[in-house]
């Protein structure tokens, strides 16, 4: 049954909208907490110390956050392999793919897949530069804040983050959107409504996450 359903399209489209709100909900989450950097050192370095001490003392320490890490890779990977072979699966259908190639393939999917694609390569970036520090310089462990604002002081590290975020907030303009049709919610009633909230959820993302480079850059956070 389970080879079934991953072996069809609409399974391979019902996997890549449930793990898409999967990460959907975990980027609100994290929006908020990166907008703590916005009260100080002391609020944003403890709001990091919380998140793995969360659960204790039933949960060891970094336990919940090593669960929740879990969760959002194999999210990754279900969704990246999904749309992978959704890929190869259309192109397969085309046999004359390269005629007329731009007049078929839409924006909203040219759209999804670099967008993608871009997400992909920001977050092995975004994990070796304040997680792991191997490329941050200045690294300095159990010290996000300081290492936050030496990311964002500079050039290199403003443009990664801030060409990523764009490409995030169309990813969920266009995925959020997709999932809520292929989960069954959209309605000729509901259509409006769901492409409404498909953009605010895509613009406040967007300038939530964007706010803490912009934050560095204009001073107030320093």
């Amino acid at each position: 049954m389970t080879r079934t359903l991953w072996g069809s399209t609409v399974g391979k489209k019902a996997v890549m909208a449930v793990s898409g709100l999967i990460m959907l909900a975990y980027l609100v989450v994290h929006m908020f907490g990166n907008l703590k950097i916005f009260f100080g050192a002391g609020s944003f370095n403890a709001y990091a110390h919380w998140l793995r001490t969360v659960g204790e003392p039933f949960m060891h320490y970094e336990w919940t956050l090593w669960v929740i890490r879990v969760v959002l890779v194999a999210a990754v990977v279900a969704h990246a392999t999904a749309a992978y072979q959704l890929s190869r699966r259309d192109l397969k259908a085309r046999p004359d793919r390269y005629v007329h190639r731009k007049a078929r393939t839409s924006y909203a999917t040219r759209t999804m897949r670099w967008g993608g694609v871009i997400l992909g390569l920001f977050i092995v970036w975004h994990l070796l530069d304040l997680t792991t520090g191997t490329v941050h310089s200045g690294f300095q462990p159990g010290h996000p804040y300081q290492n936050v604002v030496a990311t964002f002081s500079t050039w290199y590290g403003n443009a990664i983050y801030l060409v990523a975020m764009l490409a995030l907030g169309l990813h969920i303009r266009h995925g959020f959107w997709s999932a809520a049709q292929t989960l069954g919610a959209g309605s000729r009633t509901r259509d409006r409504l769901l492409k409404t909230l498909a953009n605010v959820l895509a613009l406040v993302l967007t300038l939530g996450f964007i706010a803490v480079p912009v934050g560095v850059m204009t001073g107030l956070v320093s």
